[in-house]
């Protein structure tokens, strides 16, 4: 008798260990990100434009809070995308560009030697919310192999990396480079919106009744510019199109993006899954300037100016995050490790990384998350952007040119601008603030050390 009394107490134990386990789990909060691509700061409705018609992200900013400093870790998409996964800076990474990056070389400094995947040994997101029971997904660009295609792309793929669930797409081919295959045709799902929403859909629907992280990763609003020609035209017939931060087809193609996120939003509510479920909405790099200006921001993609780092941040969880408020503090790309950590409850946190959990400013958008930000970018890229790095503390940035300091014109090497009186950044202070300068340069320089950050050199 008391050898069963014993079997009985066992398996008690272990039956409430088992639903406490599952409670546990099934009480943990779904994560819903949404990562545009190549999206400028003021192309969607709730951050400014009335030409972009964005009318489900405007709502999800009505709903929850709208941060209007944050910033990806790089102007370009595969460093800011490894940022996502890791909370580490690029530099720290030495993933500094986007994968294989800029082969020329007839430039007059050598760009470094730097890292071409996300190694396999770096934890990331999906790994470490895998051990508290969360299903795992990605669907649409990843960015982050060595090649993008099959079969190089497979060693280093989502599913390496902790993804349950992926499917990798890619941008289709311009029409003067190639004839386009038929799922490529702008008249069909050129950029994937319509199949990875299909995916994350069935994937939500699937996973209804446990904990899940779910990366909706898009391709658009990258070029090649494509998109249904009936959408271009009605935008074509605005006269607001005439302005040169508007652009008829870049706005079709936000339509459909937009459109993808209603979807999604309305699964989220027609599933029961609302109170339990935070959405993150956020793009990976600014807007290409050459296709349409990032007013008021300077400049775009690939530049170290605002235009080409700062980035529409949205995030919706319903009586967590008090609707229709606004946060000011300095958010990086690095902070989305640690921030949806804390909301799993992984106390345990790799060692090494840069981001700082923003959840403290969900609760209360007065938080200051970061008192400094910087980046490293030690390439050239398409855009006309040359080697740099830059440092934002408070309202000051200094963006340091490596050609000039490297080559001994320091005093032509700098440009320091006050944010918050000139978000265009069309004042250079450096003459008339010298102490400021200094000391932001002094910060730059102690945290490229900190990181190890890889510097260009001058060709021999």
């Amino acid at each position: 008798m008391r050898f069963l009394f014993y079997i009985s107490s066992f398996w008690a134990v272990m039956v409430a260990v088992t639903l406490n386990s599952c409670n546990n789990a099934e009480s943990l909060p779904n994560i819903i990100f949404i990562l545009a691509d190549d999206l400028g700061y003021s192309q969607t409705g709730c951050y400014g434009s009335s030409y972009y018609k964005t009318p489900n992200i405007d709502k999800l900013a009505s709903e929850g809070m709208r941060f209007t400093n944050a910033y990806a870790a790089c102007p370009v998409c595969s460093p800011t995308r490894a940022s996502i996964m890791t909370g580490k800076y690029p530099a720290r990474l030495h993933l500094t560009d986007f994968i294989p990056g800029n082969k020329n070389s007839e430039y007059p400094l050598l760009q470094p030697d730097w890292q071409k995947f996300l190694p396999l040994e770096e934890l990331t997101t999906a790994e470490l919310l895998k051990t508290k029971g969360y299903s795992t997904a990605i669907f649409g660009k990843w960015h982050l192999s060595c090649e993008k295609t099959p079969p190089e792309s497979l060693p280093y793929n989502p599913d390496k990396q902790g993804f349950d669930e992926y499917f990798v797409t890619y941008k289709p081919v311009s029409a003067n480079i190639a004839k386009p295959q038929p799922w490529q045709d702008a008249e069909n799902d050129a950029h994937n919106v319509d199949t990875i929403t299909s995916l994350s859909l069935n994937f939500i629907e699937k996973n209804r009744k446990k904990p899940f992280f779910l990366i909706v990763s898009h391709n658009t609003i990258h070029d090649p510019l494509k998109e249904r020609a009936a959408v271009i035209k009605r935008y074509e017939e605005d006269k607001a199109s005439e302005k040169t931060e508007n652009n008829p087809v870049i706005a079709a193609m936000i339509e459909r993006l937009d459109n993808s996120c209603g979807q999604i939003f309305h699964k989220v509510k027609e599933s029961g899954l609302e109170e339990n479920t935070i959405i993150i909405f956020f793009s990976d790099n600014g807007g290409r300037h050459i296709h349409a200006a990032q007013t008021p921001l300077r400049a775009g993609k690939g530049f170290l100016y605002e235009g080409g780092i700062r980035e529409p941040l949205i995030v919706k969880w319903k009586n967590k995050v008090t609707p229709q408020t606004t946060c000011n503090s300095l958010i990086s790309s690095v902070d989305f490790l640690p921030t949806f950590l804390e909301i799993a409850g992984i106390e345990k946190i790799p060692g090494n990384i840069d981001g700082v959990s923003f959840l403290p400013a969900l609760k209360d958008p007065s938080v200051e998350v970061h008192q400094e930000l910087f980046w490293h970018y030690p390439h050239y890229h398409s855009s006309g952007m040359a080697p740099a790095g830059a440092v934002r503390s408070g309202k000051w940035k200094l963006i340091e040119w490596y050609e000039k300091s490297l080559t001994g014109c320091e005093d032509v090497a700098f440009e320091l601008f006050d944010l918050e009186n000139d978000i265009g950044e069309t004042v250079n202070l450096t003459d008339s603030l010298r102490s400021v300068k200094d000391d932001l340069y002094s910060m730059l320089n102690k945290w490229r050390e900190e990181v190890n950050a890889q510097m260009p050199v001058l060709q021999k």
